[in-house]
């Protein structure tokens, strides 16, 4: 396996769950992290983190979905780390409730940060990448970018389109030795699932933000020959 020591990776959604443990994990390995979330405060707990870890960091506070912001901020974090090695696509949100329920605003904002987000940020980073003709881009979608379910016809077509892009994305960019990638877990214990009854839950029981994040260390360290294009997620016995 190939180390993945001084690489550079950039991380969205990167001050909390997924986007947190991946950063700690990868920075256990060496990698210099720029990690981009919504608000500067936000990334308080990761900076304590990483700092504690002695790791070299940069974060730069952008909303994914406005592509000038994402411009902006992925610049500072260049000119201070230089090009991007590695890309995970970690940032989005979710909107619940029933077709005709869901606003248009509702569907905008899913649709604006859980795809178009991807879209800015990989634009922003692959010139790069191609250049250096060697690069990682993974993209976090879901189960439910697989299979609809009630309550989630937003959630579901945004991360649908996720795994279509990525696929499109990957073929494109083979030639240039980037290894695309997307990830389809099932729950996992984070901000955006936890609900009123996750203080009662077994963190045992289900899948954690740092299985992930393990996952994708595992993944990267592959020799550069070779990839794993999708991967899906389980938790093994969630059920009481």
């Amino acid at each position: 396996m190939q180390s993945l020591e001084g690489k550079r990776a950039l991380i969205t959604g990167g001050s909390r769950g997924i986007g947190r443990a991946t950063a700690i994990a990868l920075a256990k390995e060496g990698v210099e992290l720029g990690l981009i979330a919504r608000s500067e405060e936000s990334f308080e707990l990761v900076r304590k983190d990483l700092t504690e870890l002695g790791a070299t960091f940069v974060t730069s506070a952008a909303d994914v979905s406005q592509e000038s912001d994402v411009q902006r901020a992925v610049r500072e974090i260049e000119d201070q780390l230089g090009p991007i090695d590695i890309l995970i696509n970690n940032a989005g949100v979710a909107a619940r409730g029933s077709f005709q329920d869901l606003s248009t605003e509702d569907w905008k904002k899913v649709l604006d940060i859980n795809v178009m987000g991807i879209v800015h940020v990989t634009k922003a980073v692959l010139p790069s990448m191609i250049e250096n003709n060697r690069g990682d881009i993974i993209n976090i979608s879901s189960m439910s970018g697989l299979k609809g379910t009630k309550g989630s016809s937003a959630y579901s077509a945004s991360k649908f389109a996720v795994i279509g892009m990525s696929e499109s994305l990957m073929q494109e960019v083979r030639p240039n030795n980037i290894r695309v990638s997307v990830l389809t877990p099932s729950l996992v214990e984070t901000d955006l699932t936890r609900g009123k009854d996750s203080d009662q839950r077994n963190p045992d029981k289900f899948t954690q933000a740092e299985d992930l994040a393990e996952y994708m260390v595992s993944q990267l360290k592959l020799e550069q020959r070779t990839f794993i294009k999708t991967a899906a997620m389980w938790a093994t016995n969630p059920f009481e």
